[in-house]
């Protein structure tokens, strides 16, 4: 589960041709009336974990589609295959116009994008403006590559009912977690942090790195800082949630894994965005109503969230880019993004930071702190601002990776020593 590779080019095309085939079965919307000459806006985005939130944005680009007069095609997929699907497109210098970047991938792909200042000002200027986190993932030295789209918090979702009959209490501190699994555990309800090759893994392994006090990159996102006590410390943590609180089947665990593991009713807590509860909900499922959602955690060196942050790159190629950025536009509009954040049942956190005070939070009490774990949220990575080698080192999953290393018998130090080789590595490229 934990080794990296490097592939050839014919495995790189091979790759690319899958990822292709894995697009879903796209959604084109059509105008009453169709010319040769009628401009045909295509869209790559992810397969939503609130499949909700996909049908809003197809029924949204149905009625830009006929209010413009031109066809909109959303195309989906799996997220972690986007990225072998963008180095295609670029590879091709054709494919779709908009494209959902993850993270700090504009950065990653800054060449090949076109600059949206002129959107993002506008936007900005009307709604409150940019949260600091979303501008570091896609402002890229000195303009806007993307247009930020959303960005997801991360906090804990734990099974109110167990831990009220284990007399447990809601979790503060990571120690917490740990003390809840080695009581629940032995009740048939481990906890769940996935430890492999998926999104999941990365976030949890950046909060809990910054609850110890750890960093991979000093401040000036090229001195390598990952061999210290703190890093040390964080796996030892790793070590002991794994042996005393989980099960093995966190090794091969996919970004949806812990959702299930929560749903099932076997999990008694995980560190994920809200869709599990958000799936619950939508389903009518009994056990929505035993699901609490508590804030970030702290460590030894205090309190730190991660954040997903997504959004929208218009490549340089694309025939269409007046059309693109208006469309970005149209999605950002309050009305429009306010019934798509209903839509995905509170899992979309605005960009703009009017949305703070969306209806939605006080609407559902349990998501009342959602908002708030802005304040201590970074993007992975920090406190190295955000660059394209920081981007390469969680795509190629080194952090989980040398985690996996340490829970199944790696020595810490000489798993560290493994990452330090690889991040170089990367850091040459």
């Amino acid at each position: 589960m934990y080794h990296t590779s490097i592939i050839t080019r014919r495995q790189f095309m091979k790759k690319a041709a899958g990822a292709a085939l894995g697009l879903s079965s796209f959604s084109i919307f059509r105008p009453s009336r169709i010319t040769a000459a009628t401009p045909e806006l295509t869209v790559l985005s992810w397969n939503h974990f609130v499949p909700t939130s996909d049908d809003k944005l197809r029924e949204q680009a149905a009625r830009f589609a006929k209010e413009h007069g031109v066809i909109v095609r959303i195309d989906t997929m799996a997220h972690l295959q986007i990225p072998v699907k963008l180095a295609a497109e670029i590879h091709a210098q054709t494919g779709h116009d908009i494209v959902w970047l993850f993270r700090a991938a504009p950065w990653l792909y800054r060449e090949q994008l076109i600059d949206v200042d002129e959107v993002i000002e506008d936007l900005g200027e009307k709604q409150g403006g940019w949260y600091p986190f979303v501008r570091e993932a896609s402002f890229v030295r000195d303009s806007w590559k993307a247009v930020p789209w959303f960005w997801i918090s991360a906090p804990g979702l734990y099974r109110e009912d167990l831990f009220d009959q284990a007399g447990l209490q809601v979790p503060q501190r990571w120690e917490d977690v740990l003390n809840a699994g080695r009581i629940l555990k032995k009740e048939g309800h481990p906890v769940g942090i996935p430890i492999s090759q998926c999104n999941d893994a990365i976030g949890s392994f950046w909060s809990i790195l910054w609850g110890f006090g750890g960093k991979v990159l000093e401040p000036d996102g090229k001195t390598l800082a990952l061999s210290s006590p703190e890093t040390e410390a964080t796996l030892a943590y790793y070590k002991s949630l794994y042996e005393e609180a989980m099960e093995p089947e966190v090794l091969s665990w996919d970004d949806a894994s812990n959702n299930r593991f929560l749903l099932s009713g076997k999990g008694c807590w995980i560190h994920n965005p809200i869709s599990a509860y958000a799936t619950a909900v939508e389903k009518k499922m009994a056990i929505a109503d035993k699901i609490g959602i508590h804030s970030a955690l702290a460590g030894p060196a205090g309190k730190y969230g991660v954040v997903g942050t997504a959004s929208l790159g218009i490549w340089k190629f694309s025939k269409n880019q007046g059309l693109a950025k208006t469309f970005i536009k149209y999605l950002l509009q309050p009305e429009n993004y306010t019934e798509w954040i209903v839509a995905s049942r509170g899992f979309n956190h605005g960009p703009l930071q009017m949305y703070e005070n969306h209806p939605i939070w006080m609407e559902h009490p349990k998501m009342k702190i959602l908002p708030g774990e802005a304040r201590f949220a970074h993007i992975p990575g920090w406190p190295s601002p955000p660059n394209a080698h920081m981007e390469r080192i969680n795509e190629l999953f080194i952090l989980p990776n040398m985690v996996a290393r340490v829970v199944t018998g790696t020595p810490i130090k000489t798993a560290i020593t493994w990452a330090e080789e690889q991040i170089r590595n990367v850091l040459k490229g």
